[in-house]
């Protein structure tokens, strides 16, 4: 049975996004960026919202030809062209980059996939991610919590209409006082 993972960037006051979907303060350190390529190459799988689906492939599929592009972001963009994804819309039409759509119900689709033998899967974008959430599909939670406030915006967290449990299993510093937490749901 394969495990949901979620896991991004976000602000001390809890977001994800700034107003009008600014991500400018969330420019991860060297060492932050060869973790999370780290994660990514673990990952088996990758859950798509649309919009998270429209940024990421909008510049992951050349990485290797955008300005400052680094031997770890050359790495990245070949690891997240590799990876299968699944990209969750009722908006667009086709996908691309080793994607397949999927307009139905994305909680019976994710319990479906949860099921499968396989390496973990990632869910990304706020909304998708809620949606995982409140169903309770969601087994690891991955905050990097940025030493920074912007008032407003996309949240990491959903509204729950039950309490969950978390277990720490992780604790780490990166430079700049980006402070990651991982914690497991106790089930």
């Amino acid at each position: 049975m394969r495990k949901l993972l979620y896991g991004m960037n976000m602000t001390l006051d809890g977001y994800i996004a700034a107003p009008g979907g600014d991500i400018g303060w969330s420019e991860p350190s060297d060492e932050l960026f060869q973790w999370w390529l780290e994660q990514d190459r673990a990952t088996g799988l990758l859950l798509y919202g649309r919009k998270l689906w429209e940024t990421m492939s909008s510049y992951w599929p050349t990485g290797e030809q955008q300005p400052g592009a680094t031997p770890a972001r050359n790495e990245f963009a070949r690891n997240w062209r590799d990876t299968p994804k699944v990209v969750f819309s009722s908006t667009i039409d086709t996908v691309g980059w080793n994607a397949r759509l999927v307009a139905g119900d994305p909680v019976a689709e994710i319990t479906r996939l949860k099921g499968e033998d396989g390496g973990p899967m990632n869910v990304g974008g706020a909304t998708l991610a809620g949606t995982a959430m409140r169903a309770g599909l969601i087994d690891e939670y991955t905050v990097v919590t940025h030493p920074v406030l912007v008032g407003g915006g996309t949240p990491f967290f959903t509204a729950l209409d039950a309490r969950v449990n978390l277990n720490l299993v992780e604790t780490r510093t990166f430079p700049g006082g980006v402070v990651l937490n991982r914690y497991e749901t106790r089930r």
